[in-house]
């Protein structure tokens, strides 16, 4: 069935589109979860409650861009509600941007590199994810998590600095190996 009859049919709240609409976008939408989560749990509960979102606000999708790119947008501010709710993110100091390039061992396997970054410290991951991975400005992530722009770019440059750090430190380990 067509995606755009699947949307029409979950307008109408039928059980059975909106469970096809599950089936084509969970795996995706998990994966996105799981990158604005501090575990495993906390990504099922973002995923569950996305797509409550979804379906509830579904008639709002009026065909302009993607609908795939409309439910991640649902799910980025999911997860960052559910981030906003859990701690209040702390100001940090503008920083220098460091610019520096740390060149990554070939053997460091890149779920390794997503585990570095799922360990950095919350509102330093968010930071991360939202700019890095997501591509959204420093204007739009401090709207997102209602900090200002430095704040964004001072986050940015302490994990980008963790980062360089700990793949550093994983570089030494690979090349004694």
């Amino acid at each position: 069935m067509a995606l755009e009859e699947l949307i029409k049919r979950c307008c109408q709240q039928d059980l059975k589109a909106q469970a096809e609409v599950y089936k084509l976008f969970a795996r995706k939408l998990f994966a996105l979860c799981l990158k604005y989560s501090s575990s495993y749990e906390d990504a099922e509960d973002t995923l569950q409650d996305s797509f409550l979102t979804i379906f509830k606000k579904i008639n709002q999708y009026n065909n302009k861009g993607s609908f795939e790119g409309w439910i991640k947008r649902i799910t980025i501010n999911t997860a960052l509600q559910k981030y906003r709710e859990k701690v209040p993110l702390q100001l940090v100091v503008d920083e220098e941007e460091i610019e520096d390039v740390v060149e990554i061992n070939p053997e460091v396997n890149v779920n390794i590199l997503l585990e570095l970054i799922q360990d950095l410290p919350d509102r330093y991951r968010l930071v991360f994810n939202l700019y890095v991975l997501d591509n959204f400005s420093h204007k739009e992530i401090s709207e997102m998590l209602k900090i200002s722009e430095g704040t964004s770019k001072s986050n940015l440059s302490r994990a980008k600095f963790i980062l360089k750090e700990k793949i550093k430190g994983l570089n030494t380990i690979v090349a004694e190996a």
